[in-house]
């Protein structure tokens, strides 16, 4: 299913740079730039909190009303804090609603895959395909089923089912997901721990130490000598 497109509101802004952006999310917004199209780039600034709820929903394209204008956008770029848990920063990128975009969205598997039963597990080795296709059409996620899977099977892009009107653009032979069964690492003993270890001779060890010390200083009066 297709993307609903999202509303947001936002006002330009006339202070730039991390202070004054700092100053902005002090204040429950948020700032960012819209540009694209041949158009001047224009920085602006939104509530946080909605921003944040409609982007947590795997939003993508929205319709921005900016001083009494609307012009549709797509999220190009989220910046988040130095943690990663805090968004501070968005980029839109206008767009036509006609037109082909390549971006990038979440792959969830669903279901229990058969094999499971026989003692194999689910692995995914891909959590997010790189798409192309109609702004109109873009997915929030792709949902791929994978109950069918028995023991030791493997799902590659192309076996992916994808809305009407999407194209992935990574190899078709790359892995998305296996089944397979999950074996037990025996570790094997170490030889110290076979048999019992053998007890230090302190002197011995001493006198060893001792000629390892001597063996320079011997070789550094040769040297003198010559």
């Amino acid at each position: 299913m297709a993307t609903h497109t999202e509303k947001v509101t936002a006002t330009k802004r006339s202070e730039l740079g991390s202070r004054a952006n700092k100053r902005l999310r002090d204040k429950g917004l948020l700032p960012g730039v819209i540009y694209g199209h041949k158009e001047a780039v224009v920085p602006i600034k939104m509530d946080r909190k909605q921003l944040v709820t409609q982007l947590g929903s795997g939003a993508h394209l929205f319709e921005l009303s900016l001083e009494g204008k609307t012009e549709n956008c797509l999220v190009k770029d989220v910046q988040y804090d130095a943690l990663g848990r805090e968004v501070i920063h968005v980029d839109f990128a206008r767009v036509d609603l006609n037109e082909r975009v390549k971006l990038t969205v979440p792959l969830q598997l669903k279901g229990e895959p058969k094999g499971e039963k026989e003692g194999a597990v689910l692995q995914q080795v891909l959590n997010e395909l790189d798409i192309e296709c109609l702004v109109t059409d873009i997915p929030n996620l792709i949902v791929q089923d994978v109950s069918h899977m028995e023991k030791d099977t493997v799902m590659h892009v192309s076996d992916l089912k994808l809305p009407a009107g999407v194209k992935v653009l990574q190899d078709p032979e790359q892995v998305v997901c296996q089944v397979r069964e999950v074996k037990e690492m025996v570790i094997e003993p170490a030889a110290a721990e076979a048999g019992a270890a053998e007890p230090e001779v302190i002197g011995k060890k001493k006198e060893e130490e001792g000629e390892d010390a001597a063996a320079p200083a011997g070789a550094a009066q040769s040297a003198e000598k010559k």
